[in-house]
């Protein structure tokens, strides 16, 4: 039986929305102080915090952009809430923060507004 100060997250779910790095996480509990929807649980003892409830992130990123290292703690958006886009005069498919991106394509647009 667990003690009431010890939590475990839940098992894989399909959304796994928050990533924290524990080699960079300093414990500070600031992500889950700010999170909307409670999604986190503070840790003691400056360990990172723990996602119980990950399927029920709203993916609003406040509890990246307040944490104060850099990397410590990331979203991960599912596949199809990621942007992308299809060029398509080659049929090129693009998406965000993919490697070696394409040139920009600097044409002017064909046809008026």
């Amino acid at each position: 039986m667990m003690e009431n100060n010890q939590y475990a997250p839940n098992p894989a779910t399909p959304c796994k929305a928050i990533h924290i790095d524990p080699d960079l996480c300093c414990g500070c509990n600031t992500c889950a102080d700010v999170c909307r929807v409670d999604v986190l649980i503070p840790s003691a003892s400056g360990q990172p915090p723990i996602p119980i409830y990950s399927d029920e992130c709203w993916f609003c990123g406040v509890c990246v952009e307040d944490c104060p290292v850099p990397g410590a703690i990331r979203m991960e958006h599912p596949l199809n809430q990621r942007i992308a886009w299809k060029r398509k005069e080659t049929g090129e498919f693009f998406r965000i923060g993919m490697k070696n991106p394409p040139p920009p394509n600097k044409k002017p647009p064909v046809g008026g507004w």
